[in-house]
């Protein structure tokens, strides 16, 4: 019976051990994917990720154009884009943007029921590396009361 269990033993951790290591190779032949593909995704470079409104009184509205290029090596499609607020909202292309092409994110801010100083970000969800991206509005919203 002491043999038994003895064996069992053995069986246990030599199984564990090749587990182990099969799920390392993996990781390595995965990492080795992932460099790999690094070097033919699609990459989003920004003229500019901030844009400074200034100060503008509550209730008018702000329009900008992000412009980005893709200097990545495969066609970027960007699948989403969130504001932190309801009161931003970011337009973007749904086609893809080729290797070397350019486009534009339109973020339009309605700054009603707002004041102060603002920050606004838009997270863009993309086929590039890394998979997000922010870009920011900024400025002051002055209150109609004062």
């Amino acid at each position: 019976m002491l043999f038994i269990t003895v064996l069992a033993g053995i069986a246990v951790s030599m199984a564990s051990c090749n587990n182990r290591n099969a799920a390392n190779n993996g990781q390595g032949t995965e990492a080795s994917a992932n460099s790999a593909d690094s070097t033919r995704s699609p990459v989003i470079s920004f003229a500019s990720t901030t844009y400074d409104f200034g100060k503008i009184k509550e209730g008018e509205k702000v329009a900008h154009n992000f412009t980005f290029t893709n200097k990545g090596k495969s066609p970027l499609i960007i699948s989403n884009a969130s504001a932190s607020c309801g009161c931003t909202v970011p337009d973007y292309p749904h086609e893809p943007i080729a290797p070397g092409e350019s486009s534009e994110i339109k973020v339009v801010f309605n700054s009603t029921g707002k004041s102060g100083m603002q920050n606004k970000v838009v997270t863009l969800t993309s086929n590039a590396l890394p998979s997000t991206s922010q870009i920011f509005l900024t400025g002051e919203v002055q209150s109609l009361t004062k």
